[in-house]
């Protein structure tokens, strides 16, 4: 999509025809899915429909943030530079999703292969300890105990155990598919410690950004709300958004109804009161954009910093409770042989 959009503002710039520039775009594109639908698109243009109608037709593919900075620069006659900002935007969001999900991979490999070491220590490693110990007629200390339970648990229950792991995966990613669950969902990731405060400046990173380049854009401030309600990426954020936006209708400004917003930070709430009163919100957002930019990579790097000490724990204690429920009894064993 990023190198589409630089190659659709290159060619626009150059002059070429839309029909034209779009069945060229369609030869170069590598993605079957982007190639099917610009040759779609290029088809609606050849019928008479409008290049900002074409790209609504595919918001599988095409934002709402997308789309609608497509038609402001067409209706102003400036789509050269709103695809600038567009292509700035696509870029950005894609860097800051790069960055969460390289800071978060190494732990979540961390807990997979803590997840499989429990399962193969415990059914597997421990229960072959135990039959010695058993045999030998030694009293198994506590930790070999609850390994033991744990094992005898999980024998004896394993289908009932997967069948309710299953309905529970399955009911709750239905349930995280509705309306309601994505709220919950994205109201406690706001909640989470040290995690939550990065998703909530990625948050007004974003709003600050969209929002500045859609005023600069020609974008009204109430269809500015619809299309960041739409694209800011949290649902908790976005119902704030619908309420905000329904405040601003009645005429009390943008800076007041943010006050009233749970997840706006005050330096948010301040840039956007200087902004207002002066006339260059856009300009005033667009810093604190790349304020919260520097937040985020400096978050990031902090979270990763913290996380090894907190998994090398967690690893050690898994570890250890497993030595201890072997070793323990081994022991008691080599005194009794003794």
């Amino acid at each position: 999509l990023i190198l589409f959009t630089k190659q659709l503002r290159t060619m626009i710039k150059a002059g070429v025809p839309i029909v034209h520039l779009l069945q060229v775009l369609e030869n170069q594109t590598e993605n079957r899915r982007l190639r099917h639908i610009i040759g779609k698109m290029a088809a609606d243009i050849q019928a008479g429909a409008g290049l900002h109608e074409t790209f609504r037709k595919h918001p599988g593919a095409f934002s709402l943030l997308y789309c609608s900075m497509v038609e402001a620069g067409e209706k102003s006659g400036s789509l050269v530079e709103v695809l600038d900002r567009l292509i700035y935007i696509i870029e950005h969001e894609n860097k800051v999703k790069s960055d969460i999900k390289a800071a978060l991979r190494y732990p979540m490999f961390v807990a997979l292969f803590l997840g499989v070491a429990f399962v193969v220590l415990l059914t597997v490693v421990i229960p072959r300890f135990i039959s010695i110990f058993s045999k030998a007629g030694l009293d198994l200390p506590l930790p070999a105990r609850i390994c033991m339970e744990l094992y005898q648990f999980v024998a004896g229950n394993w289908p009932l155990i997967i069948l309710a792991a299953a309905g529970i995966g399955i009911t709750l990613a239905a349930y995280l598919k509705t309306s309601g669950g994505k709220l919950v969902r994205d109201a406690l990731m706001l909640r989470l410690p040290i995690i939550g405060k990065v998703f909530q400046k990625a948050a007004m990173s974003r709003f600050g950004s969209i929002f500045s380049i859609l005023q600069s854009s020609g974008v009204s401030v109430l269809e500015s709300m619809d299309i960041l309600g739409g694209t800011i990426g949290n649902a908790a954020i976005t119902k704030q958004l619908k309420r905000i936006r329904e405040l601003m209708a009645e005429g009390r400004g943008i800076s007041a109804p943010l006050k009233s917003a749970k997840y706006f930070t005050p330096m948010v709430i301040h840039m956007v009161a200087v902004g207002e009163e002066s006339g260059n919100l856009d300009e005033l957002l667009r810093e604190m954009s790349v304020h919260y930019d520097a937040e985020v990579e400096f978050a990031m790097k902090k979270l990763s910093d913290s996380i090894g000490p907190v998994l090398t724990i967690a690893l050690a204690v898994i570890v250890g409770f497993f030595a201890l429920a072997i070793f323990l009894p081994m022991w008691d064993l080599t005194k009794l042989v003794k």
